[in-house]
This record gives structure tokens, sequence and C-alpha cells, in this order.
């Protein structure tokens, strides 16, 4: 995970450290200097800000006190929860936050060693595609010497308030921090993925199977290291351009997305506003643990089946609680036994932190994000995903051909002129991880506040032999929603085949740079199409160049020659020397095989060959085959055709027809 970590900005923390201790001075970086601007991005200051180093705060600073723990933080003046709750996941989990904050033992004070400090520490973010070290020094924004943004409970413990600093410092400035998003904050601490889910659309609450298996979701994901938020959205902040529904993610703060239904106004007592269970309307809860409660007592407990799904969440006001059903003192509690109380870490105290059953956590809040840490090593026991990732952008250009900014599918004349990208699922069927993000933008007062574009991304099941880039509609096979968020996430489960995907902005015009990351159970070869069409080489003209391209689909089959438990027929579909094979349909006389292969053809009087094969285990039986002349003049498409014998000279019918669907165009770019 972090075989590389770049340093950001070229500020290489051992050389500067060591300099700061030959010289005996501590550490100023010029980079983010203890100015207004590294505070804010506009407007003017409130109070007078003063930057103040930890032992101007306290005469005994420390990075941790008594460790490290989800209830150590606190959320400041700016209006950043969504980070306070993302940074209360992350603490935890030991295993991901000594990642984030590494050598953590080297980087705390030494009483002992006072003259080693050098007021300098460093963190580790990951950051469109790769990992990067942030250097800071420990200069901190304070008002009447209290720290004004993320604290600790104890006033000399500074690991949060560190990590802030150097998380605004990526950002630009504090201020960008206000009205952020968890999902970001949490892909950011662990290189993972975030799936958001909208709990109203979905109708979890009333929906006892699909919320049992988003349970089973949830605690797969916290079980295997990963982190989960959970808010309540207000009324129509941000919504999703494709279906105009909201998004299913969190945006603590107002915003607002061009082309799209216009949000109903949100008042500052709208945004945080305390609902009548104890919860808080637009505020971001970590979710700290997520378990199957054993319910009775002593023996009864273990023959007893009956377990209830829970959730632990945690305020990052570090107070206010749920007071519903299961809260620190209600009666519920009797139900369980005391040494399952204190496996579960039940404490009657308004710490912020509280358990909630999920059908609650369900019916009250709007949103969840999982955050997954995607297990790429082939030595663990735990399910290995295959990941590629490539790099691309949207750029403009007066040639469409080269062109790469063409907007959604709203704009049919340019959508194809966007970056594409192939893969393919290799088993039966398989389930799909796709993200796509856009490089961070930074917000400072020089540049102004960075905006995402609004994005997402189309899914197409293409020809199983496709090399060049689409030029018509296919088959969708997902698609995303549209939003102005840093990242779009979507789960699929799609069958075997080749995919393409065609990442944009929602609208044309635009530029920008993205990330893409698939993730399959098996490699799937995904890789860009830069081609419009076979390229003109050398050898072109001696072995000619493609005079018409034939895209062949075929659906099925009838009537075959049948056996006591039907055919298990696969179809081959062959031109000049190309060919693409189906997977076999089992035990059927009437398969469905909705095949497809494109051809560029060279040798227009030689015909296109589809042939059916029954699958045997010996030698496979060939069942019958037709050709195709696919002439770009016939306009009847489709074409239920009788299989015939491959005798050359006088071919006789065979059991069964095919159905096929055919293409033709001397426009090399017309599919």
């Amino acid at each position: 995970m972090f075989s590389c970590v770049k340093p950001y900005e070229d500020q290489n923390y051992s050389a500067l450290r060591r300099d700061c201790r030959r010289r005996k001075v501590l550490f100023e970086d010029p980079l983010f200097p203890a100015t207004d601007d590294s505070l804010y991005y506009k407007g003017t200051p409130g109070p007078a800000v003063r930057w103040k180093r930890p032992k101007g705060i306290c005469e005994d600073p420390r990075l941790f006190v008594d460790g490290i723990s989800s209830h150590d933080l606190h959320q400041g003046q700016v209006g950043n929860c969504w980070f306070v709750a993302a940074c209360s996941s992350l603490a935890s989990r030991e295993s991901l936050w000594q990642k984030v904050i590494p050598d953590w033992k080297e980087q705390e004070w030494d009483p002992e060693k006072p003259n080693a400090y050098a007021g300098i520490f460093h963190f580790h973010f990951w950051r469109f595609g790769e990992w990067v070290d942030v250097v800071i020094d420990d200069r901190l924004p304070t008002v009447n010497n209290q720290l004004i943004y993320c604290h600790s409970n104890s006033r000399n413990e500074f690991w949060c308030a560190l990590v802030e600093k150097a998380y605004a410092k990526l950002a630009g400035c504090y201020q960008a921090l206000d009205g952020g998003n968890t999902a970001d904050a949490l892909v950011d601490f662990t290189g993972g993925v975030s799936e958001p889910i909208d709990l109203t659309e979905g109708d979890f609450a009333n929906d006892e199977t699909k919320r049992n298996q988003l349970f089973e979701r949830m605690l797969k994901v916290h079980s295997r290291g990963g982190l989960i938020s959970a808010s309540i959205k207000v009324p129509c902040s941000l919504l999703a351009l494709q279906h105009l529904s909201p998004w299913s993610g969190f945006q603590c703060g107002p915003a607002s997305l061009s082309n799209c239904v216009p949000p109903q106004a949100v008042t500052a007592a709208d945004m945080e506003a305390r609902l009548a269970c104890g919860l808080v309307k637009g505020h971001a809860y970590a979710v700290t643990d997520v378990r199957k409660v054993r319910l009775g007592h002593g023996l009864l407990a273990f023959f007893k089946s009956e377990k209830l799904d829970m959730i632990r969440l945690r305020n990052p006001w570090g107070e206010r609680e749920w007071n519903g059903p299961w809260s620190d003192t209600s009666e519920e509690w009797q139900k369980v036994s005391k040494s399952e109380r204190e496996k579960m870490g039940v404490t009657v105290q308004d710490d912020g932190e509280f358990w909630m059953t999920f059908e609650d956590v369900c019916r009250y809040f709007t949103d969840i994000i999982k955050c997954r840490v995607i297990n790429t090593s082939h030595l663990s026991i735990h399910k290995t995903w295959e990941e590629a990732r490539l790099h691309g952008a949207w750029t403009l250009h007066e040639d469409p051909r080269q062109n790469r900014g063409g907007g959604c599918i709203n704009h049919k004349d340019t959508f194809f002129q966007n970056p594409q990208y192939i893969f393919e699922v290799k088993k039966p069927e398989d389930e799909v991880l796709i993200c796509i993000q856009q490089r961070p933008k930074r917000s400072t007062r020089r540049e102004g506040k960075g905006e995402n574009l609004a994005i997402g991304f189309d899914i197409y099941k293409v020809e199983e032999n496709r090399q060049y880039r689409m030029h018509s509609l296919q088959h969708k096979a997902a698609s995303s929603i549209y939003i102005n968020s840093r990242s779009v996430f979507l789960r699929t489960d799609q069958p075997e085949g080749r995919y393409v995907i065609i990442p944009t902005t929602f609208e044309p015009g635009h530029t920008g740079e993205f990330l893409l990351r698939v993730f399959t159970d098996v490699p799937s070869n995904c890789r860009e199409l830069r081609l419009d069409e076979p390229p003109h080489t050398c050898w072109s003209s001696l072995c000619g160049y493609p005079q018409l391209v034939t895209q062949v689909h075929v659906l099925g089959a009838a009537g075959l020659k049948d056996s006591p438990t039907g055919a298990n027929s696969y179809v081959i579909i062959k031109c000049e020397g190309d060919k693409v094979r189906s997977a076999v349909q089992k035990g059927t006389s009437t398969p469905e095989y909705n095949v497809k292969g494109i051809f560029y053809r060279k040798k227009l009087s030689q015909p296109i060959t589809v042939q059916v094969w029954n699958h045997r285990v010996l030698k496979d039986e060939f069942l019958g085959q037709v050709h195709l002349k696919a002439d770009p003049d016939n306009l009847q498409a489709l074409h239920t055709l009788h299989l015939r014998d491959r005798n050359s000279r006088q071919p006789s019918n065979l059991p069964g027809t095919v159905a096929v669907h055919i293409l033709s165009s001397t426009s090399l770019m017309a599919v």
C-alpha cells in the first residue's frame, strides 16, 4: 500500500527536520504560512487569530494522550463535521491511522530530548491515485489561547489538530474544509473506494430483505477494515442530475449544481437542527462498530438464536446523542447480558457515542457511506480484487476526432468524442466496482474556490472482439449518476463479455483530469481505446485496407437438433481469419446467444460465416451454418436463416434456424 509515497510539493520531511535540528530552529512552512491566506480563500477574518505552537498552548504537549480513540475528537468553528466524523472512523482502525500518521513514535514529543524537537510533522494521504507525504509545521490557529478548529478532549493532545492542518494544506486553506464530503476524507485516509447509499430512496426502513442484505455488506466492510459514516441530509441541498434525485452522499454546508432543479432554501438552523430523537440534521456521524448482538442472559443466550443487528455511531460534537430505543439509559439494555454489554463498550454518559438498531438507523438516517479498503493481496484469506487504474483527461480540440470533452449522452452529436475504456468480464457473472475521480481542486485566495465538475459514466456491452472506439449506441449495461462530487462510484453485476466505459462531464466543453479505477475478481485487461479505426500502415498498400465495417449480432437459435437433455450449443462467427465465439448455452434447443462481433473487411466478396456447434466431451458436433453477405445496401437488418450443412457445392438444410442482426457501412466509424 505504501511501496511508494511521493513528497507533496517536493518537501522532504527527513531532510527538512535534519536541517532544522542542525540549525537549532523550529520549522516554519513557507508553503503553508501562519497567515490569513492559510485560513481563508475569501472573506475577511473574524476574531483576531493567533498562530501558536503547542508549547504556547499547554505545558506538556503530546501527539497522543492515553493512545488514540474516536472519543478524542471535537469539531471546531469550521463546518467540517464530515472531516471529524472521518477522523473518528480512522481512530478506530489502528492499521489505518498508523499509515496516515507514519512513524508516530518518532514524531511524538520526547520530554527527555527537548532539543530534538524541530516543530515539524508529516502525514500520508491518498490523492488521485498515489500516496503523498504532507509536511507541516506545528503552528496552529487559536483565539483566546483555544484551538479554533478540530481539537481533542485533552488540552495537551494534538494529533487530530495536526492531521487537520495537513489536510487543510492539501485543500488550500482551512476554509476549504467548510462544507466538504465525508466520502472524500475516507478515501484519502485509506486509498479505498467509497460507496454512497441513499436509505430513503432505497426504502431500506420498510424493505426487510434489502435492509438485511445491506447490513451484511456493512458488517463485511467493517470486519475487513473499512470505514463507514452516516448522515441526515437537509431537504434537496444537493441533487443528482441524471434522475433529479438527491445524491446519496453527504455535504455539510451549502452546495449548488448547475443544470439542476433549484434547491430549496437551507437556513443555518436547518443545516444542523437537533431532532426530537436527539439526532442532528445536516450532520455527519462516524460508524464505530457494526455487530449482531446476542439477546438473553446466561446459558439461555447461547441456546437462543435471537440476535439484533446494531450499529454504534458517534457525533463529532462529542455530545448530543440518540434518545430512542437502545440509547444509553434505555430499558432495552436489560435484554442483553452484562458480559455482552461490556464487550460492546456500552457507557452511560453524554460522550456523543451511542447504539441504534439497524432498522432505526435506516428509519432516521438518510445516507450511509461505505469506504471499502480494497484487498488486492493474493496472500489473503479474504476476497481479493484485481484493480485496473488509469489516468485520463477531458480535453478540447477543433478536430472532432481528437476532441475528448463531449459531455453526457444528452449531447448525442459529441458524446462519443469522450475518452473510452474497454474491459472484460471473464466469469459467467462477476461483481464489478467502478470509480471515477476527478483531480481534487484546491481553494486559495489567488485561485478562489475550487469547484468540482459534474461527472458520471455509462457502461456499454460491446462486441467480443472490439479493438477501436465506439461511434454508435449499443446496449447500455449500467450507468452512474451525474453529480458535482469529487468521485462517482458504481457497483454492478455483469455477465461475461466485453464492455466500454465512457466517463464524461455533464456538459460538453469542460476540461479536467480524472482517475478511473475498475475492480474485478479476475484481471479485466482494462485499457483506453485511442484509435477510431484500423490504422494505415506500410503494409496497407500490399495487403489492402478495410473497405467495409460489419457488426454481426447473433441473437439466438431455434429448433436445433435435439437430444434427451437438449443441446449444449455455442456459436462461432468467422470473417477473414477473425472469429468470435459465444458461451455454451446448456440444455436447450432454443438458445439465446446474444453475442456480437465487429469485422473490418477487405474482401467484400467473401461472406461472413456463422456456425452452430454442440459441445460434447470428446468431440464437438457441427449443427449447421449460414453465410452472410452483409451488403451495406441491404436495409433488412434482422434475418432468420435456416441452418445448412458444409457441402460447398449443394448445401442442404439442417434442423434449426438462427436469428442474426447485421449492420454494415462503408464508413469505418459508423459502428
